[in-house]
């Protein structure tokens, strides 16, 4: 618990108590359960798609194509509406469309090689242009009454489906990373493929399960997103994907793979949407709250790498 304390995850959680001290003192509305929930439910699909990207990123791969996915999702839905499917097909098929879109994305990794940041570029800009092609600039919104009341309404109390979503799925995949072997292969593959493979994993069939996870995943923020604002537009989602990367960075994950913990993730997903809302009650402009997340990004990059510089330089000065 002390080595964690002392970690970058002890770092995020001292500001964390910081943002959250300051911007109670700042406005009596801060700490309302209404309010909490409300900065949960505004960026609730960026943080779930999060939690796979994770996941991603440790295995030292990158998917770009999470925010066009979720898109294409969402519009494929609203389109399969619109036409008379029946809502709760057009969900299972918008949940395979993040199939074929994962694995589209893994067989382009893993069979024939290519960096999966060209790749997923790649379908960023196709996903994205499918969805457009579906609703071309139209918005749709003629939902199923339930649809709607499932992203609006609370499930639980005041939580919405969404956000108990999220709450089931950090547990599972914590465990999953934490406390099983297909974790612990994450972490391997991302540290050094080639001993992986030496070690005998299957780093493809690896990666490729991991791609269709984030296809999945992302093609159900999608459908999260549609029922929470009750309509679609082919710009649903549309540069999500920085966002989410940067979540992820800021939570300690290393870009080289190998490195990072969700339990990290998630403190990042405190901390920006804690101070995004702290700041918005202070009627500080959108531009500055980017800023500050930037500064903060920076700090995820250059802090641990003067940790290690500084850990290094006394090692060597205690062995002379």
């Amino acid at each position: 618990m002390m080595k964690r304390l002392r970690s970058w995850e002890g770092f995020l959680l001292l500001v964390l108590m910081v943002i959250v001290a300051v911007s109670a003192s700042t406005s009596p509305q801060f700490l309302t359960v209404g309010n909490q929930v409300n900065l949960f439910q505004l960026s609730i699909e960026k943080v779930i798609v999060a939690l796979m990207m994770t996941f991603i990123i440790i295995n030292a791969e990158i998917d770009l194509s999470v925010g066009s996915m979720m898109g294409l999702s969402a519009c494929a839905f609203g389109w399969m509406v619109q036409q008379g499917v029946d809502a709760g097909l057009a969900i299972v098929i918008c949940l395979a469309i993040g199939v074929v879109g994962g694995a589209v994305n893994g067989w382009f990794v893993t069979a024939l090689g290519l960096p999966s940041l060209v790749v997923t570029l790649a379908t960023l800009i196709g996903f994205r242009g499918l969805a457009r092609v579906l609703v071309e600039d139209r918005g749709i919104n003629a939902f199923p009454a339930w649809f709607n009341a499932l992203g609006q309404q609370g499930l639980i109390g005041p939580l919405p489906f969404a956000l108990v979503s999220f709450a089931v799925l950090f547990v599972l995949l914590y465990i999953v990373l934490e406390h099983s072997g297909f974790g612990r292969k994450t972490y391997v593959i991302g540290s050094n493929r080639e001993v992986a493979e030496f070690a005998g994993i299957d780093t493809a069939r690896h990666k490729m399960i991991l791609f269709i996870g984030s296809g999945v995943i992302s093609a159900f923020a999608g459908l999260l997103y549609a029922a929470r604002v009750g309509a679609v537009r082919g710009d649903v989602a549309f540069g999500f994907e920085l966002d989410i990367i940067t979540i992820v960075l800021l939570g300690g994950v290393s870009i080289f793979g190998g490195a990072g913990t969700l339990v990290g993730t998630g403190l990042a997903i405190l901390i920006v949407l804690n101070l995004r809302n702290g700041m918005a009650l202070a009627n500080i402009t959108g531009h500055i709250q980017t800023g500050v997340i930037g500064i903060l990004l920076i700090a995820s990059v250059i802090v641990p790498r003067i940790r290690i510089s500084l850990g290094r330089q006394a090692k060597s000065e205690a062995s002379t």
